[in-house]
């Protein structure tokens, strides 16, 4: 599978996303957090493995062989948080399908603990790190419920781009369905985004739920309930990240 197979060092967040476990920047993450551990010990960036050691993630072992590749679609109802684990107590995402999954599976991105809709699970951290890099430009759509009418410039100021304390919000798509409601286009998925630019237009969420995440969807799905994605839908995301990857490719030349 990589070099520590040969037992030959690697990179630990490099196994651990050759395992399955994330991509190389969540496994870094996962470091940094303090959820890895090397024999016993916790483990520190940079540190290299064979693959012989005891490896931990939140206290669960990791192996080095293949294990099958897992896509998970959870509609996560409002309420529970998109991490692995809370030190809290908190209701998690993950609680909803890790008695069903045998293998370790992790989000591919977040949902705020207040809002709901679609999430992926994977094992799969290749594409997981393609999922959530931002040059791949991978939209998700939201449908969103307001507590006041929207202004008329809405709209059209949040897909010219907003700038909130200092950071720019643009979307992709901004179509109004209703005087409250509207279904909302994002590419990068800044940290509660959308509530943020509700806010400055003085403006509040009633509800935030994610309907699509590039080309998958399924209105029949309810919360809390999840499944696997087809065959024909994992080949289909697939096609999608390469489609935005080729596009994003003649703008990183062109600033080069």
């Amino acid at each position: 599978m990589n070099s520590s197979a040969e037992g030959k060092p690697i990179r630990l967040h490099a196994f651990l996303a050759s395992a399955g476990i994330a991509s190389r920047r969540a496994c870094e993450a996962m470091i940094r957090e303090g959820r890895v551990s090397v024999d016993g010990e916790p483990a520190v960036i940079g540190q290299k493995v064979t693959g012989k050691e005891i490896i931990t993630v939140d206290g669960l072992p990791v192996h080095a062989g293949k294990e099958q590749l897992r896509y998970v679609l959870l509609n996560k109802p409002k309420g529970y948080l998109s991490s692995m684990k809370d030190p809290l107590g908190r209701p998690c995402a993950i609680d909803l399908i890790a008695d069903s999954i045998r293998e370790r599976v992790y989000n591919v991105g977040r949902l705020d603990q207040y809002s709901s809709g679609l999430i992926l699970f994977t094992n799969d951290g290749t594409l997981a790190s393609k999922l959530v890099h931002p040059s791949g430009g991978i939209d998700k759509e939201y449908l969103v419920h307001a507590d006041a009418p929207f202004p008329p410039d809405f709209a059209n100021a949040f897909m010219r781009g907003i700038l909130v304390d200092g950071i720019r919000y643009k979307a992709l798509q901004v179509r109004l369905v209703g005087p409250d409601r509207a279904r909302v286009v994002l590419a990068e998925g800044k940290n509660r985004e959308i509530r943020r630019v509700l806010e400055h237009f003085g403006l509040r969420a009633l509800s935030l739920e994610r309907i699509r995440i590039g080309p998958i969807m399924d209105a029949s799905l309810q919360p809390g309930q999840w499944r696997e994605l087809s065959p024909a839908e994992v080949r289909e995301l697939r096609d999608y990240i390469a489609s935005r990857e080729a596009l994003a490719k003649p703008i990183s030349k062109a600033r080069e």
